[in-house]
């Protein structure tokens, strides 16, 4: 009976949105209606010891295509034409069986890895990390062993990468060939911990008092570290998410910089009209998060922010599954139009929430889940790749509280990964907007959901005016299930002929299956 209800909800929004009239729209952007600073840290990555992501992937000492470090040569160019501001590491679910010391040092330690059924030679360890953020121009964020490690394991970490000289393990990353210490300002105590599939995994009140102590002694390593708690991950049928959200900063108020979230979102019915409203659920979830924040910060007296980091997430649904999940092939995600635009969906998100939303680190970097996919002798940029290169350039500055009048579409319920819980009926607006002003630059970030019909839109611009050409950028293609692969990349970013302009408002025909960037001078009033 499931089955047939999806399927008959999928059928119904085909036919509703197949007899709808042209459509028209408004937007009104005010440059005095300011949200909040975007982050540039919302424009990360990651990076876990996963399938290929690191060894044939970022780290490939017997390529031809490799630098004398070992690292391929086209995938750092690739990344910092994607302009990713951090990364993080090394985990995901390896993090909570990795100890760090067996990849330091001239002698590493081949162990079996647990989590993705593979041999871990530990060749690729914290400094040849170090080594490529810095060549790639990004900031490192460390996650710490919570589940089979322990807090002085976690705070020698702390010691080994950040004291200058002195006790043991600062001295310890000298003898490795590194005399100045890593700096590295950012960790995460741990990874998915209420998720009963990680290793080591513990309950709330559990991992808050280990949290609680690993935070302690790291801080008193270095006091300028930035600290992130594991938020939700597990929304299965057994689990309070929200509790433990509240749990986590209730405990760790004193500790935490940033509350850990994380979501992947997918299309396993095949439901193109639901898949599109599914950043929906991000959005709710920070919203709920939020409020979370804002009570423990209320009853605690804490004046200093608590942010939500949302790092780890993407589109991830058809890599699955046993055999999808393990060995040198593990997650091997090959992305198509539609997926790009959920992916500029949950950009959005983060622009709109850009007072509280101030890390992501998107899963993750290359060939795993990732924006970036290679074989020995070439790579082709995914789907993905090009709406996030077209927020981390231009959507920059500040955040605007964007006015939206347009008409909306039903959906049985958001369509996720079978393990997300369904939601009621929603009212999706067929267009998402979000609006960036860096100095008198106005950046509009436009998705149009329609799968058929172009938008026709009125932008106005309240107690402000537009000043010279605006320049289109466009992302779309011959159909929504369109693809990228080597040598042929038919979903890419194209600039079109600017609009000649002046004046308060712009006219302007939103393409159907398609994000758009609107980018223009504005001067106020």
């Amino acid at each position: 009976m499931k089955t047939l209800y999806t399927l008959s909800v999928f059928f119904l929004t085909l036919v509703v949105a197949s007899q709808l009239p042209a459509q028209e729209a408004r937007i009104k952007i005010d440059p005095d209606r300011v949200v909040g600073e975007i982050s540039p840290l919302i424009y990360g990555n990651f990076v876990e010891h996963l399938g290929r992501c690191v060894y044939g992937g970022i780290y490939d000492p017997g390529s031809p295509l490799a630098d004398e470090d070992g690292f391929r040569k086209d995938v750092m160019e690739a990344v910092r034409d994607l302009n990713i501001s951090i990364i993080r590491y090394p985990g995901g679910n390896f993090v909570s069986n990795y100890h760090w010391l067996d990849g330091v040092g001239p002698d590493r330690i081949p162990r079996m890895e647990l989590a993705w059924n593979r041999l871990e030679t530990n060749e690729f360890g914290t400094n040849e990390f170090i080594k490529f953020v810095r060549k790639v121009g990004a900031e490192p964020f460390f996650a710490v062993n919570m589940g089979t490690g322990t807090m002085v394991e976690a705070r020698r970490w702390v010691e080994y990468t950040n004291v200058a000289s002195g006790p043991h393990y600062a001295e310890l990353r000298k003898e490795h060939g590194y005399p100045e210490p890593h700096d590295i300002k950012f960790w995460s105590l741990g990874n998915e911990m209420d998720g009963g599939w990680q290793m080591g995994h513990l309950n709330a009140e559990d991992y808050t008092k280990k949290a609680r102590e690993t935070a302690k002694l790291m801080k008193l390593t270095d006091r300028d570290i930035k600290i992130i708690g594991s938020g939700s991950s597990n929304y299965g049928s057994d689990a309070n998410p929200n509790q433990w959200n509240q749990t986590v900063v209730d405990v760790l108020h004193q500790y935490i910089d940033y509350l850990a979230l994380h979501l992947y979102l997918g299309n396993p019915d095949n439901d193109y009209y639901g898949f599109m409203s599914t950043p929906m659920v991000m959005e709710q979830r920070t919203d709920i998060a939020r409020g979370l924040i804002q009570r423990t910060m209320e009853e605690t007296g804490r004046d200093q922010p608590i942010y939500i980091a949302w790092d780890e997430w993407n589109v991830w649904y058809r890599a699955t599954g046993a055999a999808a999940t393990q060995g040198d092939r593990a997650l091997e995600e090959h992305y198509n139009l539609e997926d790009a635009l959920v992916v500029a969906g949950m950009l959005n998100v983060f622009i709109r929430n850009a007072d509280i939303v101030k890390m992501a680190n998107m899963a993750q970097l290359v060939n795993v889940i990732a924006p970036i996919f290679t074989n020995d002798t070439s790579l082709f940029k995914q789907t993905i790749y090009y709406p996030f290169q077209m927020f981390s350039s231009h959507m920059v500055g500040k955040s605007l509280d964007v006015f939206l009048e347009v008409d909306t579409y039903e959906t049985g319920q958001f369509r996720m990964n079978a393990w997300a819980e369904p939601e009621n009926q929603k009212d999706v607006p067929y267009l998402d907007v979000t609006a960036a002003l860096d100095e008198d630059q106005i950046v509009i970030a436009v998705v149009n959901r329609h799968r058929d019909q172009s938008i026709q839109t009125s932008v106005l611009c309240q107690e402000c005016t537009f000043e010279g050409d605006i320049q289109i950028l466009e992302l779309t293609g011959p159909d929504i299930k369109s693809s990228n692969t080597f040598g042929k990349e038919d979903v890419q970013t194209k600039e079109l002929s600017p609009l000649s302009n002046s004046g308060n408002q712009v006219e302007y025909s939103f393409p159907p299956h398609s994000l758009t960037l609107l980018i223009g001078k504005v001067h106020s009033r």
